[in-house]
């Protein structure tokens, strides 16, 4: 005898389309974020206090933990949210403490100690981890070339300060979405005025930027003291020019959380085919 498979009747079949079609649209993609953790939605972030003089222009959250001191912000144009010893500006401290010690954990691939940036030979680098014992300077053009390398890390590790000439520049070629820039300082960072600066500074101390200066891509996060700005421009999204690494942070990395609407769409497309089984199973019987 010949068992003939019962056939699906077509109401059925269309809801397994429909079905596949919710499994195909569920949930938006929900950012993921890099080393800075909470800290990369900041541009600027200080400890004690924030001060500024002149007109500035902040691309990114404003923000200070533990202290609660910003000064001088009616003449700064934020395009972002400022947090004063809030929960968010206390978990961005926390979280930039977290980087720094992950950051500094990394192995030195490049021992830069007594050279200056710019100058000395030093005016273009490849990926790498980059040592400094004590201070580091810039002074003059450095370019950092990615190379189009998937993965490229631009890491500078300084003992203590991190000082710029005026007129500075450090600027990315080649780079894509996962590209990381980081200056790691052990102490306090000056940028000369007029710099043109691209990069991630997190400094243990103070972070000084001189008049004029500019961080195009990246952030200025002081772990203990201040931010001290004078008519500058801070960035940490600029779009094509840091190849959407989102500040030379890494970029963002996505993963597919349906939403709970979702999953109420899913298990009642999952409860109808059941019951429509079901019955089909009963009345074959």
């Amino acid at each position: 005898m010949i068992i003939q498979r019962p056939a699906f009747p077509a109401t059925t079949h269309r809801n397994m389309a429909l079905l596949i079609a919710l499994l195909a649209c569920t949930g938006t993609p929900s950012a993921a974020l890099t080393i800075l953790g909470s800290a990369q939605q900041f541009a600027v972030l200080g400890a004690s206090t924030v001060t500024n003089t002149g007109p500035t222009t902040i691309f990114g959250d404003l923000g200070v933990s533990p202290g609660t001191a910003i000064t001088g912000l009616g003449s700064i144009t934020l395009t972002g949210t400022v947090h004063a010893a809030d929960a968010v500006a206390d978990q961005a401290q926390a979280d930039l403490t977290n980087a720094m010690l992950a950051i500094a954990a990394m192995p030195v691939s490049g021992d830069l100690t007594g050279q200056t940036l710019g100058t000395d030979g030093i005016s273009l680098l490849t990926p790498g981890v980059y040592g400094f014992d004590t201070s580091a300077q810039l002074n003059g053009l450095l370019t950092l070339d990615a190379g189009s390398n998937p993965s490229a890390d631009f890491v500078f590790l300084i003992g203590s300060t991190l000082t710029t000439a005026s007129s500075s520049t450090v600027q990315v070629l080649n780079g894509n979405a996962n590209t990381r820039v980081f200056w790691h300082v052990g102490s306090a960072a000056t940028l000369g005025t007029a710099s043109s600066f691209a990069g991630n500074i997190l400094a243990y101390t103070g972070i000084s930027l001189g008049t004029g200066a500019q961080i195009r891509c990246g952030r200025a996060l002081a772990a203990t003291t201040a931010v001290t700005m004078d008519t500058n421009t801070v960035i940490n999204d600029c779009g094509a020019g840091d190849f959407g690494s989102y500040g030379f942070s890494g970029g963002t990395v996505t993963t597919a959380v349906p939403e709970p609407a979702s999953w109420a769409l899913l298990v009642t497309g999952f409860a109808g085919i059941g019951l429509r089984l079901r019955r089909r199973t009963q009345h074959l019987a």
